[in-house]
């Protein structure tokens, strides 16, 4: 069984579970994989509390462990800045926990030649944190938005789909997206799990969207997930 440790936030974990039904979408009932969602909603936000970094620590791991008493073989974490508590949640844990950024580069060097550029998108704790740039900064470039395009343009995206406003955070999203393609990035990462529901719920973005340029953490953490779950 999968175990899956959501509610940072709901509709990501939501947007996750939807994932691995859609890679499996046309079996049987019986085919599709066993998974338990923990939509542990109260776990203290994660970009605010970075110096608190035990109390977030402590609820993740609370979490983690009710997924590991029911039994399930793995968990994944559906929140791109919650990985910053990971090397000591996979302390505590016996069982594994997939890291999603290191998913995502091992998946991007399957595509890109070493030095290209990549774009980053996502929570100002995310870069901060450097949890993708632990993984890519030696091999990638990371281009990221500037200040200005971060805080009016990503931050408030972010804020809007954790709102319900998908659609209007994909037009505050543009500007950013517009950036990194005008920086010649090969791939642009959404590293943070509320901007896919943002981009791919409407068309605006669709000769971006055509160019395969997007690279889904959630959706490649399902992917990832399922063939750890078939083994």
């Amino acid at each position: 069984m999968i175990g899956i440790l959501g509610g940072m936030g709901t509709q990501a974990g939501l947007d996750f579970c939807n994932k691995l039904a859609v890679i499996n979408r046309g079996k049987i009932d019986q085919n599709y994989p066993l998974f338990m969602l923990y939509n542990k909603s109260n776990i203290p936000n994660r970009p605010q509390n970075l110096k608190k970094y035990q109390n977030v620590l402590r609820s993740l791991l609370s979490g983690c462990k009710i997924l590991e008493r029911n039994k399930c073989k793995f968990i994944v974490m559906p929140c791109n800045t919650a990985h910053y508590w990971y090397d000591d949640l996979k302390k505590k844990i016996k069982i594994p926990i997939l890291s999603m950024p290191k998913e995502v580069f091992i998946h991007t060097k399957k595509l890109c030649k070493k030095k290209s550029k990549i774009g980053l998108l996502g929570t100002e704790a995310t870069l901060k944190t450097g949890i993708y740039g632990k993984y890519f900064t030696k091999d990638y470039n990371l281009v990221t938005p500037n200040k200005i395009l971060q805080k009016k343009n990503v931050n408030k995206a972010i804020k809007l789909v954790k709102m319900g406003k998908v659609k209007k955070a994909e037009k505050i999203l543009r500007p950013a997206v517009n950036y990194l393609v005008k920086k010649k990035c090969k791939k642009i990462i959404l590293g943070c799990t509320e901007l896919p529901v943002a981009i791919f719920a409407y068309k605006s973005f669709k000769k971006i969207k055509e160019s395969k340029i997007f690279i889904d953490p959630n959706l490649l953490l399902a992917q990832v997930s399922m063939k750890k779950y078939k083994l």
